[in-house]
């Protein structure tokens, strides 16, 4: 993991999380603008507004994991005793 971040400027873990959220925000806005382009006719390709709208679930579905799992690993260190 070290090796894939630069030693010097590496983000936080705040920083990375933030992006990650903003691109599943933005992917989302993506598959709203193309079910709206194709219902106003601005697309034709019914494909384009399908892969677009499984990206925005498939990204959702990863960061709800990845909070649940995030979650799991709180819980587990509050239960740990000192």
């Amino acid at each position: 993991i070290s090796e894939a971040l630069p030693a010097t400027g590496s983000k936080n873990f705040n920083e990375v999380l933030a992006e990650a959220l903003d691109d599943v925000n933005k992917l989302q806005g993506d598959a709203k603008q193309a079910s709206i382009n194709l219902a106003t006719g601005k697309i034709q390709d019914v494909s384009e507004v399908m892969i677009a709208t499984e990206k925005a679930s498939l990204a959702l579905q990863l960061t709800l994991q990845v909070r649940n799992k995030i979650v799991d690993a709180y819980q587990e260190v509050m239960r740990m005793q000192v």
